[in-house]
């Protein structure tokens, strides 16, 4: 009896037979190109423009998901391409709540191209709009859906650290966002010689004392013996990590370089699967995870890795992407920093909510960005394609 009931009540949330699944019927290919908000320079490369390919998958019950991803300039087109000719193919007639089905499907369909980045920003697109779909029918906000372990989460920020800019500017732009509430700033380094970061970073640690955290980004730049001499130079500056130090493939560099510094070693926005962090992991080569939600391959695959770090005692600190990261960093209980670097502004009707210089994710149901359609349809690189 009271099993019926339960049917029945579902059935008339749903406004479906209790036994009929829900399917998609189509899906929205599109994509939005913006520039950044600063100039961003690191040791490697200049971020020249942020490519966004979207997509809108909606069910024969009237629920509509958005989901995303991004590149720094080039590649968009052949995400596109992938979504377009081989994944929202496959997506018609599916049940959009088994979204680890999909996600195996989808990954083992493009065997030949993963792993590897445009599988996995293709993936995540898809990814994220199914669970924007799955937290818009519980009519739960993201962070919640995925785990609810934190209220806020807080910020440190990147946006004024880049590699050109001058030492004072950079000072400037820590204390301002010190005074804001921030508990930390990223500074760029990858100088010609190591004595150019270490004064950049003095002079950083003098101006914001020690009780603020600075981290750095090398952006993969060094080899393994200047990792291992940089580090020793900026020991005593007492950095919270040292980011991407070298080639994300060199495990064994990795290795003897967290064996010969103090300082944590930060690594993940390059890698393309949870297996890359377990070797990582594993094999002791880092401290601190920096899963990317679009370049794993969505929300799904980064839940993984977070929980993953936790079982090693270890904390996950994302890289870019605020605003979705927000809601995934307060979902698990081992994310401690969001990286303030603001993109959507343009193409959005909210903004991420900042309380004491810390981030709060969103209260609405969904991933909880609130796309701002009238803006993006000026921008779309593209007419959009519609897969049925």
């Amino acid at each position: 009896m009271a099993r019926g009931v339960a049917q029945f009540r579902m059935a008339r949330s749903t406004g479906k037979r209790a036994n009929t699944m829900t399917k998609i019927t189509h899906v929205e290919i599109l994509q939005v190109d913006l520039p950044p908000k600063v100039k961003r320079t690191d040791a490697i490369q200049s971020f020249i423009t942020q490519e966004t390919p979207m997509v809108k998958i909606t069910t024969d019950d009237g629920l509509t998901g958005t989901g995303y991803s991004y590149t720094i300039g080039t590649g968009g087109s052949s995400v596109i391409a992938l979504i377009k000719d081989h994944l929202a193919p496959r997506l018609i007639g599916r049940d959009p709540f088994q979204i680890e089905a999909i996600w195996k499907d989808l990954f083992f369909s493009t065997h030949a191209t993963a792993v590897g980045a445009i599988t996995s920003l293709a993936l995540c697109t898809i990814d994220m709009a199914l669970w924007d779909i799955r937290c818009l029918a519980a009519k739960r906000p993201l962070w919640k859906e995925a785990g609810g372990a934190q209220t806020s989460v807080p910020l440190y920020s990147t946006e004024g650290g880049w590699l050109h800019v001058d030492t004072q500017a950079i000072v400037d732009d820590a204390l301002s966002v010190k005074a804001q509430g921030f508990g930390g700033t990223k500074v760029k380094i990858g100088r010609p010689h190591v004595s150019e970061d270490v004064a950049r970073l003095t002079a950083v640690r003098e101006a914001v004392g020690p009780g603020f955290d600075i981290m750095t980004d090398a952006n993969q730049a060094f080899t393994n013996a200047e990792a291992v001499r940089r580090a020793h130079a900026y020991a005593p500056l007492d950095l919270a990590w040292f980011e991407e130090p070298l080639p994300a493939e060199d495990i064994d560099g990795h290795v003897r370089l967290a064996e010969s510094t103090s300082i944590p070693i930060a690594v993940g926005e390059s890698l393309y699967h949870p297996s890359h962090f377990r070797e990582y992991l594993q094999r002791r080569a880092c401290s601190i995870v920096q899963a990317d939600v679009a370049r794993i391959g969505g929300i799904t695959p980064w839940l993984k890795v977070a929980h993953l770090a936790e079982t090693f005692n270890c904390v996950i600190c994302p890289h870019f992407l605020m605003e979705i990261h927000v809601s995934l960093c307060a979902a698990v209980p081992n994310a401690p920093w969001v990286e303030w670097i603001p993109q959507l502004d343009d193409i959005t009707t909210n903004r991420m909510t900042v309380t004491g210089g810390k981030a709060v994710p969103p209260s609405q149901a969904g991933v909880g960005i609130a796309w701002d359609w009238q803006a993006i349809a000026k921008r779309q690189a593209f007419t959009p394609v519609i897969v049925k």
